[in-house]
């Protein structure tokens, strides 16, 4: 079958419902007959002890009694018949010491016991907790409350009369009255017990499972093709059982989802504008050396040593640029791959500036670009990766010095920081970062914009580089000229 969740747990508690108003009516039903045996026996508790003592059961009047016994049959006869007639709801009977039964009124055929077990005459006799049950002397197996005395002749005890309070004609109205009224009775009050609780079950079911209903109608909702999963709002500080953990436990999953897939669009589409970016950046220089190679096959005969040396440069160039972009898209390709660590180690960062410095030196002069540095004094010690952070200054500085006019300064700053840092920032008057560049600055390559270029695989490179080293690239965000890139080292 086919079920919800809800029709099953309903169906099941309908079973167990059933189940357990057929328990109840069981025992019910028992405790009121329980109930009635005890109260019957309590009330006729000394009826033997009345007929033992009657002084007509105790005259030998009769010729044929035995003398051991002091007791006619004939007049047990007489004397139990009128003792049943007045009421029929009891059985006399007459006990010999071992249990046998030797005197009694039943007719012929009906008698189906030839002597009763004494133990619970004698639990009756010591007093003990009503009801106690006899055996039925008109049952092989039946038992029955009775009521139970010593019969003595004289100071000898000769016996017991036993007498049953429910016969047998007591048992035929009772199971016609049962039938008729009691179990009718129990059973239309465990009917409207039995709807009074399925009715409250399946409403307690309903706001159970309401959260349950409302969780699966919003997964079913979910469009894979939307821009975010719409999920129902949070709720704070309510109850806290299973269902409302669940819901809140899916919120939360939901709300991790809807992080991640921004991210992963995100990601997607800056993929695609690096894949755009390098295709930029790669077919200038591949279409300036096809066509001076070009130029170069078609007109070598026609060209004179000096124009073709000059085309043969530029051509070299370009080439030189190709493998440089190509050069660095494989080492951010390591970086990204996680398959680069750094290798921690402690240095002089004065000693590795002036080592950049001595590297970018004949560049800056060649574009009047000047370059400082603020350093304190002693020279800090850095603990990190000697060729790492090389090349994040190497990166730093090629795009400050590019982008720096003539007459410009690029200055790097170092000083210590709060929690053991070290603080390095480099600055150059150039033009600065457009607004609308610096949010994607640090996830991709930017395409020419203008007349600026900025970003590249350089800065890419150098952010991956630092995170790395638990640290991060940030750009200033109101400089007052140029643009400011600043980081922090641990101090070694």
């Amino acid at each position: 079958m086919n079920l919800t969740l809800s029709q099953r747990l309903s169906l099941a508690f309908c079973l167990l419902l059933l189940v357990c108003c057929g328990a109840s009516a069981w025992l019910q039903i028992r405790a009121n007959i329980m109930h009635e045996k005890e109260v019957v026996q309590g009330l006729s508790l000394g009826l033997a002890r009345s007929i033992a003592l009657d002084a007509q059961l105790m005259q030998a009047d009769d010729d044929t009694a035995a003398p051991s016994e002091g007791l006619g049959p004939a007049a047990v006869r007489r004397l139990f018949n009128k003792l049943m007639s007045v009421n029929p709801s009891v059985e006399v009977y007459l006990l010999d010491n071992d249990g046998r039964i030797v005197g009694h009124a039943a007719p012929a055929g009906h008698l189906k016991r030839e002597r009763v077990d004494l133990a619970p005459i004698r639990r009756l006799l010591n007093k003990e907790p009503l009801p106690i049950q006899g055996d039925d002397p008109r049952s092989q197996r039946g038992r029955k409350v009775f009521s139970a005395a010593i019969l003595r002749s004289g100071e000898q005890k000769i016996g017991y009369i036993y007498v049953i309070l429910q016969s047998e004609e007591h048992d035929r109205l009772a199971a016609r009255a049962t039938a008729s009224s009691v179990l009718r009775t129990t059973l239309w009050s465990m009917a409207v017990v039995a709807s009074l609780v399925l009715v409250a079950g399946l409403i307690a079911f309903r706001l159970i499972t309401r959260p349950l209903h409302r969780l699966t109608t919003t997964m079913q909702q979910i469009d894979t093709k939307a821009d975010q999963l719409l999920l129902p709002p949070p709720q704070r500080g309510g109850p806290r059982d299973e269902i409302a953990i669940l819901e809140q436990s899916f919120s939360d999953m939901g709300a991790r989802i809807n992080e991640q897939w921004q991210t992963m669009r995100q990601l997607d589409h800056d993929r695609r504008e690096v894949v755009a970016n390098i295709s930029h950046d790669l077919r200038t220089p591949l279409g300036s050396l096809h066509g001076y190679l070009e130029t170069l096959s078609l007109k070598d005969e026609s060209l004179d040593a000096a124009t073709r040396q000059h085309y043969l440069g530029i051509a070299l160039a370009q080439s030189q640029k190709v493998g440089r972009l190509a050069q660095a898209l494989f080492e951010l390709a390591r970086l990204e791959h996680g398959s680069v660590t750094p290798e921690l180690e402690p240095f002089s960062l004065s000693d590795l500036i002036q080592d950049v410095f001595q590297k970018f030196e004949l560049q800056a002069a060649e574009r009047n670009v000047r370059l400082m540095a603020t350093l304190p004094h002693p020279a800090p010690m850095v603990s990190a990766d000697l060729g790492m952070i090389e090349r994040v200054l190497t990166n730093l500085f090629d795009n400050a010095i590019r982008h720096t006019p003539a007459g410009g300064t690029v200055e790097i700053t170092v000083k210590p920081s709060h929690g053991g840092m070290v603080e390095v920032t480099v600055a150059d008057t150039g033009p600065g970062v457009p607004a609308a560049m610096r949010e994607s600055l640090f996830r991709r390559p930017v395409a020419l914009q203008g007349e600026y270029r900025v970003g590249g695989l350089g800065l890419l490179t150098v952010n991956r580089i630092l995170q790395l080293h638990r640290s991060k690239i940030e750009l200033v965000s109101e400089p007052e000229t140029g643009a400011v890139f600043r980081f922090t080292l641990a101090a070694a």
